[in-house]
């Protein structure tokens, strides 16, 4: 049996009595995160704390769900220690993987079909990624995976082992994509030739290259669309 009710919990705990009342909507971004760490310090709570990440983030949850464990540690927040560090990230991340989720058509007709769910999937990323998605002849989706991880300004992919995941994977149809960090949708002359290149390859193998996506916070440009697959 509880010996206090709810009226009487300590200050880090009012965050949670606020939610269980009037539901999470009414909590502030501050009052969810401090849910998340559950306590506080000696002389600051739970939401005061919050309320420092935010601040020193810029009050901007996206750059917070962009960051790694190591990178929230480096912001020095008194109150914020790796144990802390990992439950944000680990929560922000499930809300990351919640989107995309929601957003996955097991059946692509369209580059809409896969747009939004691979901007969910790299937008967040702060450097470039290039990931391909393997479908079978009715365009469904066989397999995702990411082949190559670069810096801020641009990756490699190398056609031989997409191919080889193709052949792996029973694959018949691709779909490339990559983000850019910087924000541009726009592909440059590497991305064009690249495009060209896996594109080529693949038809020696049957595989079809369906288009090539790029993503970034600003939206996503889709070379079927504009006509350059």
């Amino acid at each position: 049996m509880e010996s206090t009710s709810i009226k009487h919990w300590a200050e880090d705990d009012r965050p949670r009595e606020k939610m269980m009342l009037k539901g999470p909507e009414a909590l502030s971004n501050a009052e969810l995160l401090a849910i998340l760490i559950n306590n506080g310090t000696r002389d600051r709570s739970a939401v005061d704390v919050c309320k420092e990440l935010l601040r020193v983030s810029g009050n901007d949850l996206n750059a917070i769900g962009k960051m790694s464990v190591k990178e929230m540690l480096q912001l020095k927040v008194k109150g914020i220690g790796q144990a802390k560090a990992i439950g944000i990230v680990a929560a922000l991340e499930l809300g990351i993987r919640r989107d995309a989720g929601t957003k996955k058509k097991e059946v692509i007709m369209h580059s809409r079909d896969i747009a939004a769910y691979l901007q969910v999937k790299l937008q967040h990323k702060k450097h470039e990624v290039f990931a391909v998605i393997f479908l079978n002849r009715a365009n469904k989706i066989i397999h995702y995976e990411v082949v190559s991880e670069g810096g801020m300004t641009g990756t490699v992919a190398d056609p031989r082992i997409i191919l080889k995941k193709a052949l792996h994977n029973d694959a018949v149809n691709l779909i490339l994509c990559h983000n850019h960090p910087s924000g541009s949708i726009k592909p440059s002359r590497q991305d064009e030739e690249l495009t060209r290149k896996i594109r080529e390859a693949a038809r020696f193998l049957d595989i079809n290259v369906l288009d090539h996506i790029i993503v970034s916070e600003e939206g996503y440009y889709s070379f079927a669309d504009e006509g350059l697959i």
